[in-house]
Parts: C-alpha cells; sequence; structure tokens
C-alpha cells in the first residue's frame, strides 16, 4: 500500500494529534499515531522508521492496521499466555496476614508468600511494588519478647549515666560519625 493511500478524515487528524500531545496516552499508543500522521504526511514508510527510530516492519504494520480498522485499529490486541491465576487484592490481602507461627517469621518475603500461595514470587514482587507494599517496613513500635531486654537497657542506661572511670562516652550528635 503505498502512503498516499493513506488518507486521515480531520476526526482522525485531530484525535491522533491529540494523542501526541497527551500525558495519559501510554508511549506506544503516542507512537502509534506519529507513525500514522507521519505516514499520512508522505513521509513514506523508510522517511517514518528513520524519523521515528523504529522498524520498517513497525511502520508497515500500524500503517496497515490503521488503513484496515481506523484509530481502533491502533489499540493494544489481547496478549497471548495464561491468564492470571491470582489477583493483586488477594496477594495484598495474604500480605496483611501475619505469616505462620511454623514458619518462625514476624513478616512475609516474597519468596515465602510466593510459595505460600502457589505462584511465584516476581508475581508477589510485581503487586507488593504496584500497590508500594513493604512487609519488611512496619508502621508500629514493636516492644521486643526477650525477657533478658530490661536487664541489658538498664546496663547500657546505667552505663551512660554513671561510666566507669576513664571510658569515653559520646552524647548523641556530638562525636565522630
Amino acid at each position: 500500500m503505498p502512503s498516499s493511500a493513506l488518507a486521515l478524515s480531520d476526526r482522525d487528524r485531530a484525535t491522533l494529534e491529540s494523542w501526541t500531545r497527551s500525558s495519559t496516552v501510554s508511549a506506544g499508543q503516542r507512537e502509534r499515531a506519529e507513525i500514522v500522521l507521519a505516514v499520512a504526511g508522505g513521509a513514506g514508510v523508510s522517511g517514518t522508521a528513520r524519523t521515528l527510530g523504529v522498524s520498517r516492519p513497525t511502520v508497515i504494520k500500524w500503517r496497515d492496521r490503521f488503513a484496515r480498522d481506523g484509530v481502533d485499529g491502533l489499540a493494544d490486541l489481547p496478549r497471548s499466555g495464561r491468564p492470571k491465576t491470582i489477583d493483586d487484592a488477594q496477594i495484598i490481602a495474604a500480605t496483611l496476614e501475619p505469616p505462620p507461627a511454623s514458619l518462625g517469621v514476624t513478616h512475609w518475603s516474597s519468596r515465602l508468600l510466593g510459595r505460600h500461595l502457589g505462584i511465584g514470587d516476581a508475581t508477589v514482587a510485581r503487586a507488593w511494588r504496584a500497590y508500594r507494599v513493604q512487609p519488611w517496613r512496619r508502621g508500629t513500635f514493636k516492644f521486643s519478647t526477650d525477657p533478658e531486654l530490661e536487664a541489658e537497657v538498664r546496663d547500657v542506661v546505667g552505663l551512660y549515666l554513671n561510666p566507669p572511670e576513664n571510658a569515653i562516652v559520646h552524647e548523641r550528635g556530638s562525636g565522630p560519625a
């Protein structure tokens, strides 16, 4: 199909031009709009490919899809592959539940939760990134369950309040970093 055969209606041109300026359309959709506009403007396949830094087959693909289906032809087609077996909401809900005591951990790791849910740890990590979930960071203070903690804290505080002779004790914020 020669590039001169690609004609745009005013409405299609306005739509495609708005996509090239929009911050809400995907980069792929913006690139497709630029390809169609360039070819319709007479740049040809090779010129469009060179100008936009894409391959000739890419230009031909989007030119032909637009010629066949119009603006709707520039949308992504459904991808092949196995559909999701678990959604992000289930991953986040499971993350908020504490791990079983038998695991001996205080929070989930992506590997542990993935194994627990029967999914890949990369799937768990992707959901955590998408929703900015960081189970290793808790927003609340946790008291230690160590029975010796109180005695250890008293010893350390005692050393600061009454340091041994010739001991070097720096106050907070002073001394070498």
